[in-house]
């Protein structure tokens, strides 16, 4: 038996009932009036939910699609789900019905779990739902006596990525993925119990999921997440105000924080270093971020079938422009372009892989087996970086294989983007791929050829994104061009798409 939800919080409740592990702060002013919950409440509530689960008639292996906001209770229905043996999908509460649905549909999902802060609890039509009063319900249940006897190769979450198709596409964890989490603990984060998390994301992304709460959680560490408004200037404060020792977010907000934020070498006294992931952290962020408070980043690259396995430590000098090394005991290759299983050289460009060994590569895509077996050249995963090692074994990712564009750490698939744009009326072609706008920041900008006759304007063309798209999914620039490139044989040439908003 093994079982994630209790790999993460049932030691650290043996050992350490009282400690807290985890604070949802929703006042940067006001941390005192924070959510708090001690590691043995915390096992309760999550025991009490996966009773409440079953209560309602779901089955080992039911998938259960959650859209909540930002409170504790995202993590209870996310755990809870997990410790009862069923199948939490995590989403975010930015999409659209229509994005909801289709990922509810093709999970086969058994329920919708909803509770936004409109107040309105209905989901997508033909779904079971479950709002408001049936999470609170849960959390009054008496609470399994332990957790669901699971297998380490049972699925434990499933997360959507987008993929070249242009339709999302699952990635089905097992609960043994955690324990490829553990060389994050000692070649990324440096983690222990006496550490104290402070995570900059939504509970819905797996980033935040991972490193902001099974990591720590499964440490023995404090959680702490904020769910108010996305102020930049909250961020040192509330580093500050808990005593962070640890800060995880994105490169561009670290951007943000050093344009907006006065540090000084004195400032986040408790801080021992930041982390950093979900897009490329430029070497410019890092002088700077390290001139100004005098602490390091330490950056990680993964895959969302994977999750982290290259990146900087204490211990090992950081080289501006790389995300670190393999972390230690990690089947990392560089493999050849055009096929083949050895290794390329040093130095020399290929698709990075990892090998099916790992407890951390995922189970699978769901119901994808085509996509699934394209992505395997024998043992080795390949997901579709170019990447190199040097002589001295670190690597230095050279871009994507594929098109698919990096939004603020999110994957988002360019057909997606133009399939939720197909007819905009006035729009003869739309094409859509990564502008950037500065060395260390891009976005998603539509490329649009209007019809014969058309006005439409920028501002129309976002309008219709808004609504169709979540907000992260948006295109935030939109050029007017003559003419889309193309190959001979008509086909969209979408490398050459951002030269047409050079200068713009």
């Amino acid at each position: 038996m093994f079982n994630l939800a209790q790999h993460c919080i049932a030691p650290a409740t043996a050992l350490t009932p009282d400690k807290t592990a985890l604070v949802v702060i929703g006042d940067a002013d006001r941390p005192d009036l924070a959510e708090r919950w001690t590691y043995a409440a915390l096992d309760e509530a999550v025991r009490r939910v996966a009773a409440g689960l079953a209560a309602e008639g779901f089955m080992r292996g039911d998938r259960i699609v959650l859209r909540l906001p930002n409170t504790g209770d995202y993590a209870l229905m996310f755990l809870g789900a997990i410790a009862g043996g069923f199948v939490p999908i995590p989403t975010s509460s930015m999409l659209t019905e229509a994005e909801l649905g289709f990922l509810a549909e093709d999970a086969k999902a058994a329920a919708v779990v909803q509770a936004l802060q409109t107040g309105s609890d209905d989901g997508p039509a033909g779904f079971r739902v479950l709002g408001s009063s049936a999470i609170a319900r849960f959390k009054t249940c008496p609470p399994l006596p332990g957790f669901a006897a699971t297998d380490a190769e049972d699925p434990a979450y499933m997360i959507y990525t987008s993929g070249t198709s242009g339709r999302p596409k699952g990635v089905v964890h097992a609960h043994r993925t955690v324990l490829g989490r553990i060389p994050m603990h000692r070649d990324w984060q440096g983690l222990t119990a006496s550490d104290i998390m402070l995570h900059a994301g939504a509970f819905n992304w797996s980033y935040t999921l991972g490193v902001g709460l099974l990591d720590p959680w499964a440490c023995g560490a404090t959680a702490v997440l904020y769910s108010g408004p996305r102020d930049i200037s909250v961020w040192p404060r509330l580093v500050d105000s808990v005593g962070a020792s640890l800060f995880a977010a994105v490169p561009s907000l670290y951007r943000q924080i050093l344009k907006y934020c006065d540090l000084r070498q004195r400032s986040l006294p408790t801080l021992r270093h930041g982390l950093c992931a979900g897009e490329a952290l430029s070497p410019a962020i890092l002088e700077i971020w390290r001139s100004a408070t005098g602490k390091d980043l330490y950056e990680a690259f993964g895959m969302s079938e994977c999750s982290t396995f290259v990146s900087n430590r204490a211990g090992i000098p950081v080289r501006p422009g790389s995300p670190g090394m393999p972390q230690r005991g990690r089947p990392i290759a560089v493999l050849p372009l055009h096929g083949g299983t050895e290794p390329v050289a040093d130095g020399e460009t290929g698709l990075l892989a990892i090998h099916r060994s790992d407890p951390g590569l995922m189970l699978g895509y769901w119901r994808r087996p085509d996509e699934e077996r394209a992505c395997f050249r024998g043992d080795w995963f390949v997901g579709g970086d170019l990447a190199a090692f040097d002589a001295d074994g670190y690597l230095w990712h050279h871009g994507r294989a594929d098109d698919v564009m990096n939004a603020g750490g999110y994957r988002v698939s360019p057909l997606e983007v133009e399939a939720a744009l197909a007819g905009c009326p006035g729009v003869a072609e739309l094409a859509v791929a990564e502008h950037r706008v500065r060395p260390d920041v891009s976005v998603i900008a539509a490329y649009v050829v209007r019809a014969e006759g058309s006005e439409i304007t920028a501002g129309q063309i976002l309008s219709a994104a808004s609504g169709r798209l979540a907000a992260y999914k948006c295109p935030k620039q939109v050029f007017f061009v003559p003419g889309l490139p193309r190959n001979a044989n008509g086909k969209l040439l979408r490398r050459q798409l951002p030269t047409l908003g050079a200068g713009a």
